[in-house]
């Protein structure tokens, strides 16, 4: 399924075009100007626009999406007689023409053939990243090609941004990514991990602290903001900062100075600044745990890393790569193979975390093979689907009652928030939208481990 943007100021022919190409299983977002379009690009794949448009035509338009984003292809609609125009634009960029009256399924097909083309771009920037970053991208999922071409698109421009996902799904490499393509390219990428380090030292890290300025100072320190001078820095897990240091981070990103711990003398500082979470901010806002402030100081341009759940097609891919670069790093002398059923039972697990829990899964899989072939019996039972009945859409026959394909159901829930939550029992509560009560009634009536 592809997302199509329709473009045209006659709302009657807004409603035919798209009721057409969703009849054909693609999403359809529709706009009334080229100004509006223009707010409605992301996650489009193609563009099919009328060129005759009151205040900003069709030329401008695809001029400035072509500006936003060059991958992107543009189907232009002209009236009949009006072939000169349609020339003109080919040559500015668009991707095909139309001429009204046009049949449906010519429109359909041009679709189809603009929306592979897409790919086929979002493909090749995959591989000039992977160069320039040095490291594989394994996928080619809509929504991982999506969130590549997002990071493309706004790595040149020298504004902070907030890259959002859940944990192991990558946002360290889509920082590196962003800086790899930016003008900073060739000064550090300094990565400060705030979930790593201690509360009460993390102000001294970050902003650096002066000989004395606490026991055990016994030198001065270069905080990682200094580090990052001209280059970015990169603050992995910004949610778990305690405000009073949110707040001197706040000041750093609008005024560009730090002031070491312990020392009165400002710092100047060249920093961009790429922001990560696994949080909901906003949520963490209105509990008061996260500045507002500083949210909206972060959050300039939202980059989202969709799970892996969202992108399952790529998990055999990601496996077979995962099995050559474990099968190389073990020293293995040959690349261990993944068994087609094995593969299979891969893709249809929830994998709460992420790409990173596949990677641990794949590895131990190839550290334990005793062949060359590894088969399902190769996988832990607890990573294994669960054995509890599970809620279907339909009962079996004979089968486990409706009470007891709910319980398994839940149980499956609260297991899968548990691993995504290190074992947290107020993160699992608030993930599972639930007290903390109710949490712990329920891993005492299913007889689950309430440990991390």
């Amino acid at each position: 399924m592809s997302k199509i943007l329709v473009v045209d100021d006659d709302a009657g022919v807004r409603f035919a075009l798209g009721e057409t190409i969703s009849e054909h299983g693609h999403e359809v977002v529709t706009a009334a100007s080229g100004a509006q379009a223009l707010h409605h690009l992301d996650g489009v794949d193609v563009v099919v626009s009328d060129y005759s448009m009151p205040e900003m035509d069709g030329s401008v338009l695809l001029e400035r999406i072509l500006a936003l984003d060059a991958t992107l292809p543009v189907i232009m609609v002209t009236a009949h007689g009006s072939e000169k125009l349609a020339v003109r634009a080919l040559k500015q960029g668009a991707y095909d023409y139309l001429t009204k009256p046009f049949d449906n399924e010519e429109l359909l097909y041009s679709i189809e053939r603009a929306a592979e083309t897409r790919r086929l771009r979002l493909h090749d920037h995959q591989r000039q990243l992977e160069d320039e970053v040095g490291v594989r991208i394994v996928g080619r999922s809509p929504a991982l090609l999506r969130a590549i071409e997002t990071a493309t698109r706004v790595a040149s421009k020298d504004v902070t941004v907030l890259v959002r996902g859940e944990t192991g799904t990558g946002k360290e490499l889509f920082a590196s990514l962003l800086h790899a393509r930016s003008t900073r390219a060739a000064q550090p990428l300094v990565v400060f991990n705030s979930a790593a380090i201690p509360h009460e030292l993390a102000e001294a890290q970050l902003f650096g602290h002066a000989r004395g300025a606490f026991t055990g100072a016994v030198a001065a320190h270069v905080g990682y903001f200094a580090r990052a001078h001209g280059g970015t820095l990169f603050l992995d897990e910004v949610a778990e900062l305690r405000l009073d240091v949110q707040a001197k981070l706040l000041r750093a990103l609008q005024e560009g100075e730090i002031q070491p711990l312990g020392g009165g003398k400002l710092e100047k500082v060249d920093v961009r600044v790429i922001a990560a979470t696994h949080r909901d901010l906003l949520a963490e806002v209105r509990a008061g745990r996260f500045r507002e402030d500083l949210y909206y100081r972060l959050n300039v341009v939202e980059l989202v890393i969709p799970p892996l759940r969202e992108r399952a097609g790529d998990i055999p891919l990601l496996a077979r790569e995962l099995a050559r670069k474990y099968s190389e790093r073990f020293g293995l002398g040959y690349v261990t193979q993944l068994a087609p059923e094995l593969v299979a039972h891969l893709e249809q697990m929830a994998w709460p975390g992420n790409v990173r829990q596949l990677e641990n899964t794949i590895a131990r899989c190839i550290a334990l093979a005793t062949t060359q072939i590894v088969g399902l019996d190769a996988l832990e039972p607890a990573t294994m689907l669960p054995d509890e009945p599970v809620l279907t859409a339909v009962p079996r026959s004979g089968g486990p009652s409706f009470r007891e394909q709910v319980e398994g159901f839940e149980r499956t829930l609260i297991r899968s928030a548990m691993a995504v939550s290190g074992g947290n029992q107020s993160e699992t509560a608030r993930r599972l939208q639930i007290n903390r009560a109710s949490l712990y009634d329920k891993l005492k009536k299913y007889g689950m481990s309430r440990e991390p």
